[in-house]
C-alpha cells in the first residue's frame, strides 16, 4: 500500500499516480482506477506514452547529455575539497535502467491501453446505481468502494487464498484524492469531523484484501488539507511506503535562487522494512523533482556551489536559513551564520 499525500495544487501527484497505472498496462497487469473527481476513462486516456527501446535511449541520452553538461559547468565552480566525494547519479541513463520511462508530453496510444484489462469506479456513478446500502459504520463511498475491489479480486482470480484456475499477474489499484469531501468524508474540512475513523477504517479493510490477494494499490490524499494530525499517524501507521510531495507554486521557495532547478521536495515519510518492527530510514532524505520538458524526475537534491554572481551578499543569510530547513544528508550545508560555507 503506497500512501502519497498530494501537493498543494494536485499536479505532480497526479503525474505520479498516472506513471503508477502507466507502468502496469506496459507489464501487463490488471488496473482498477477509483476516483470521487475525475471519471477514470478520462485518466487512463491522459496516461503518459512509454519509451521503448530505441526511442527510450534516445530521449534519456538526450536528457543525460544535457544533464551532464550542467554538471560540467558547476564541477569548474566548486571547491577542490568537494571533488573527491563520491557524486550520485542524478539522473536515470542508458544504462541504469529500472522499469520504464515515459513521455509526459504524449499520450499513450489507445491500442496499448486496450491491451489490458482494467476496471473502473466512479463514485458518483456509483451512488445513482444504487443510493441505498447498509454502511457498516463506514463512510457510504469507502464501503462500496470496498465492495467493489473485493468483487473483482475474488471474480478475476487475484484471491491468494484460492487456488488459481489460470495464470494471473498483478492487480494495480489506483485510487485518487481518498478523503476528499468528494468522498462523503468531511475529514479534511472540518477538525472534529462526524466519523473521524471512517478513512481508517477503509485502510485497516484495504490492506487486509491486500495482504491476501496478488494486488498492489497506490492512494493519493490531499495531506495539507487534513489538520487533524491524530488521523494522519493513524493512515500512515496503516500504510508500507509514505511519501509526500511539497510544490514550489506559491510559495517563498519558488523565487528563491537555491531551488531554481527544481520544482518542488520529495518527503520519504515511510518504507517497509522485512522481518522487522521499525520501519527503514532512507539515508538519502534529500530528494527533490523536477518536470522537463519531456520527463518527470525525482532527483538527489544538490545546492548552487557558487550563488556569488546571481545572489547579492546581503540576501545570502537568507539563504542560509532556507539551507538550514534542509536534512543532514546533503554535502553543502550552512554551517556559517551569515553566508553558506563552501
Amino acid at each position: 500500500l503506497v500512501f502519497t499525500e498530494e501537493d498543494k495544487y494536485g499536479l505532480y501527484s497526479n503525474l505520479l499516480f498516472k506513471y503508477f497505472l502507466a507502468e502496469g498496462i506496459v507489464c501487463g497487469h490488471d488496473l482498477f482506477v477509483a476516483s470521487a473527481k475525475e471519471h477514470p476513462d478520462n485518466i487512463l486516456k491522459e496516461l503518459p506514452a512509454p519509451l521503448l527501446d530505441d526511442t527510450y535511449r534516445k530521449e534519456l541520452g538526450d536528457e543525460a547529455a544535457a544533464v551532464k553538461s550542467e554538471d560540467f559547468q558547476d564541477s569548474m565552480k566548486i571547491a577542490w575539497r568537494y571533488q573527491n566525494l563520491p557524486k550520485m547519479e542524478a539522473s536515470p541513463t542508458t544504462y541504469t535502467k529500472f522499469g520504464h520511462y515515459y513521455d509526459v508530453s504524449k499520450k499513450m496510444s489507445p491500442e496499448l491501453c486496450q491491451s489490458i484489462k482494467w476496471h473502473s469506479f466512479y463514485l458518483h456513478e456509483e451512488l445513482s446505481l444504487e443510493p441505498k446500502m447498509k454502511t457498516c459504520n463506514m463512510n457510504s463511498g469507502y464501503a462500496r468502494l470496498l465492495r467493489s475491489i473485493q468483487r473483482i479480486i475474488s471474480q478475476e482470480g487475484f484471491d491468494g487464498s484460492d487456488p488459481q484456475k489460470k495464470q494471473r499477474n498483478v492487480l494495480r489499484i489506483g485510487i485518487q484524492s481518498l478523503g476528499s469531501i468528494l468522498w462523503g468524508d468531511d475529514v479534511c474540512c472540518s477538525d472534529t469531523p462526524e466519523d473521524a475513523h471512517s478513512l481508517t477504517k477503509f485502510l485497516y479493510v484495504l490492506r487486509g484484501l491486500l495482504r491476501k490477494s496478488l494486488s498492489a494499490c497506490i492512494i493519493t490524499v490531499p495531506a495539507h488539507l487534513i489538520q487533524n494530525k491524530a488521523i494522519m499517524e493513524r493512515v500512515t501507521n496503516l500504510s508500507d511506503t509514505v511519501v509526500g510531495l511539497e510544490s514550489f507554486i506559491g510559495s517563498e521557495r519558488e523565487t528563491n535562487p537555491l531551488y531554481k532547478d527544481y520544482h518542488g521536495l520529495v518527503h520519504v515519510h515511510q518504507i517497509p522494512r522485512l522481518n522487522s518492527l521499525i520501519c527503514d530510514v532512507s539515508d538519502t532524505k534529500d530528494l527533490a523533482f523536477r518536470l522537463k520538458r519531456k520527463l518527470f524526475t525525482i532527483e538527489r537534491l544538490h545546492l548552487p556551489p557558487d550563488l556569488s554572481d546571481t545572489v547579492s551578499r546581503a540576501s545570502k543569510q537568507d539563504l542560509a536559513g532556507s539551507a538550514k530547513l534542509l536534512s543532514s544528508g546533503c554535502g553543502a550545508m550552512a554551517i556559517g551564520k551569515k553566508h553558506l560555507d563552501f
